[in-house]
């Protein structure tokens, strides 16, 4: 294939993180659900015999926006759902970012943020982030782009950030400030910006199915926003894009809040037990308020990552990226997980020295 075929913003992307897993490995890397599939799955399928899937899905996600404006408290016009919250960004980008265009966003962070921004035909200023891994508002104030987007609990340097500095950066912001909570369940109480998005008329939140509610596999993902925000959107969204049976699950699993908070409450149990295990070993941790833990090794966060791997156990590495050095990141998974974890991490590091 000839190079000049090709756009020019995408010339120089590079494929996904994509790692060997034909060995079954322990995944403690996709800081994904410690409880296994949601329990509201099994029932949820064998509704869907009698769903009718010769027709097409709700146009919007009509039940599911039912739904989740009833967990909420708000109206299902200010919902767009979609398939992931990474087809949400995508929304959100195309809507609101010219071609040629840029988004400002904290570094480091969710990687794709940036790759939104170059696959729809625009770029990104990154603006790092400051001591204790927080924001730099100013700079983010100062830069230039046509939306600002930022993760919090932030991945993968699992803090959240001050709720005052993202107060600040969207009431002083005269452009759209996408804040995305895909870990937000796991925060502390209090610190989601949903309840914000009536009070701001340039707030979005984003949310995904992926975590907390082990629907991954099936990738559903939400945005709340005000209504003339989620108009403009809806507008710019794939009809059809969330299919009916994932719809149908995500409903059933909204309505079983239990499952939620008994996630929320086993990453909390063990957050502080894996952390000190950790540090047990030489490591230094770095605050979390996520379902996952980063790190920084003494020595190639790359090699432990690898020598770890060969043991069945997968993490991470990040050790490559600036102001990320030798870190690396770990889901919190369940008491056997992390038990497995750091053994597997002891073995490794005897063996280094």
């Amino acid at each position: 294939m000839k190079q000049r075929w090709l756009r020019s913003t995408v010339r120089d992307l590079q494929l996904y993180y994509v790692p060997d897993i034909s060995s079954s490995p322990l995944r403690m890397d996709t800081n994904t659900n410690p409880l296994g599939e949601n329990p509201s799955c099994r029932e949820a399928l064998e509704d869907c015999k009698t769903i009718g899937l010769e027709q097409y899905p709700s146009t919007y996600g009509d039940a599911l926006r039912r739904e989740l404006a009833s967990l909420y408290g708000a109206d299902m016009d200010e919902i767009v759902v979609g398939n992931g919250s990474d087809e949400i960004l995508d929304i959100i980008f195309k809507t609101f970012m010219e071609p040629g265009g840029n988004v400002v966003m904290a570094y480091p962070s969710y990687s794709l943020h940036g790759w939104f921004g170059q696959i729809n035909g625009g770029g990104s200023v990154q603006v790092d982030l400051e001591e204790g891994y927080q924001l730099d508002v100013d700079g983010m104030l100062k830069a230039k782009g046509d939306l600002v987007i930022l993760c919090t609990p932030n991945n993968p340097t699992s803090n959240t950030f001050a709720k005052e500095d993202v107060l600040r950066l969207v009431e002083e912001s005269d452009r759209p400030v996408v804040v995305d909570e895909a870990y937000g369940e796991f925060a502390r109480p209090g610190s989601s910006f949903i309840p914000l998005v009536d009070k701001y008329p340039n707030l979005i939140v984003t949310r995904t199915f992926s975590k907390a509610y082990a629907l991954a596999g099936l990738r559903v993902g939400y945005s709340i926003a005000n209504k003339d925000l989620t108009l403009a959107m809806q507008k710019v969204k794939v009809p059809y894009s969330l299919n009916k049976v994932s719809e149908h699950v995500a409903v059933k699993a909204v309505r079983d809040q239990d499952f939620v908070r008994r996630t929320v409450d086993i990453v909390n149990g063990e957050r502080k037990r894996l952390e000190d295990g950790l540090s047990a070993l030489g490591l230094y941790v770095y605050p979390s308020e996520a379902n996952f833990i980063m790190f920084r090794c003494p020595k190639d966060s790359a090699e432990l990552v690898g020598r770890l791997a060969a043991k069945g156990v997968l993490i991470r590495d990040f050790g490559k990226k600036r102001l990320l050095e030798n870190c690396a990141r770990t889901t919190i998974g369940t008491r056997e997980q992390n038990d497995l974890l750091l053994d597997r991490m002891a073995e490794v590091i005897r063996e280094w020295r």
